[in-house]
């Protein structure tokens, strides 16, 4: 038992975070953020303050981070940090590909573990991170930020009301346009390796994972998928200026089937250019009403308020489907997302607070990918069949 006001100091060794999630939503909206406020706090007055250590492959990057942001600590020696019995949990982003075996050093030297997704390349491999970290008796866990945005908190609020009735279907828009870096002026806002699959690039592989914990904790499991990817752009420019071949799929477009019935279909892509409400905008409709949602608003429909619209192309509609829609408030102030998440987990080392995102459930996202990449390769729906825990 610990004395009220005591101060959990948590290190917390942030591998990979000189890149562009690592740097902006992990370091400095997260955790500088939590030791700006003070920690976290905990029932009883104890806070948890982390101490993060800079860990990386290029020494210059990380004095200029680390000065830029501090002074904090850095090395360029991931062996050293994990050897450093001060550190006791193990954050990683870097690209997928490197993931597991840092994932597999970290748990072999006792630390807690949570990391970026997708957590590996392979669901075999994903599931084998998760078996060595629950047998090795580590808390660990995955980031799946998308569920504390406050668009998505509101839809989940109103899921949980009942204020759809029974939910019918899901239609989820995702993406962008990503420039290819050839145009002076107009630079790639996406790292090139993304667009390689001999790198680990993939938007399946990417954003599955993120679908499949969006669907399994606000609409139901998903039991099937049908799958078609694409590499619309087949060449685009590196952060060097240089031409390269795409071989990753840069866009993807799916159907799933979820317990109970809903449907759902996901359109993913980095060639897309927005006319809707957000990057993301997921549309629910449901038997007594609807509602659509972006990172930061929901609009929601009843049944009371739909419009009886009649198909008349040969006269301007008389209804303006854009009105009738009301803004769901916000139910209280909202974090950072990943902010977020990342004192629920600080939470799970230092106090045991439960904690569901753990690393099966980042399996189950690399699971979704591999079978959406099957289904894609043989035209076929795919049954996704349950992971053990």
């Amino acid at each position: 038992m610990t004395h009220a006001g005591t101060v959990h100091r948590v290190g917390i060794i942030m591998n990979g975070v000189t890149g562009r999630m690592g740097t902006h939503q992990h370091l400095v909206r997260s955790i500088l953020a939590i030791r700006r406020q003070g920690g976290v706090r905990l029932d009883g007055g104890d806070v948890i303050m982390p101490e993060p250590v800079l860990v990386g492959r290029n020494p210059k990057k990380l004095e200029a981070l680390a000065a830029e942001y501090g002074p904090l600590r850095w090395t360029t020696d991931l062996d050293e940090a994990l050897a450093d019995p001060s550190l006791g949990v193990y954050f990683d982003a870097l690209s997928t590909s490197l993931r597991p075996a840092g994932v597999r050093k970290a748990v072999a030297a006792g630390k807690h573990v949570y990391c970026e997704k997708p957590i590996a390349l392979s669901a075999d491999e994903a599931y084998g991170l998760y078996v060595l970290a629950r047998d090795a008796g580590v808390r660990h866990g995955v980031v799946q930020d998308k569920l504390w945005l406050p668009g998505l908190v509101k839809l989940k609020g109103l899921i949980d009301s009942g204020f759809f009735g029974r939910i019918l279907s899901v239609r989820g828009e995702f993406g962008y346009w990503v420039f290819t870096g050839e145009a002076e002026g107009q630079p790639a806002q996406r790292p090139s390796w993304n667009y390689r699959k001999e790198d680990g690039g993939s938007i399946i592989l990417d954003m599955f994972c993120h679908w499949r914990y969006v669907l399994d904790n606000l609409f139901g499991r998903v039991t099937r998928l049908s799958c078609v990817g694409a590499t619309h752009v087949p060449r685009r420019w590196d952060e060097a200026g240089r031409p390269y071949a795409c071989t990753a799929d840069d866009s993807a477009y799916a159907t799933f089937e979820l317990d109970g019935g809903t449907i759902a279909q996901f359109n993913s892509s980095w060639c897309v250019r927005v006319r809707r409400d957000d990057l993301l905008v997921l549309q629910v409709d449901g038997t007594d009403g609807s509602a659509v949602a972006g990172l930061r608003d929901c609009r929601a429909q009843s049944l009371g308020d739909t419009p009886r619209p009649v198909w008349n192309p040969d006269i301007p509609s008389p209804i303006d489907f854009q009105q009738g829609w009301q803004m769901v408030p916000d139910a209280g102030p909202c974090d950072n997302a990943f902010k977020a998440q990342w004192e629920l987990f600080l939470r799970h080392v230092v106090a045991g607070d439960p904690f569901r995102w753990n690393l099966l459930e980042g399996a189950k996202g690399v699971q979704l990918a591999e079978l959406g990449l099957e289904s894609w390769r043989r035209r076929a729906w795919v049954d996704v069949p349950e992971l053990e825990a």
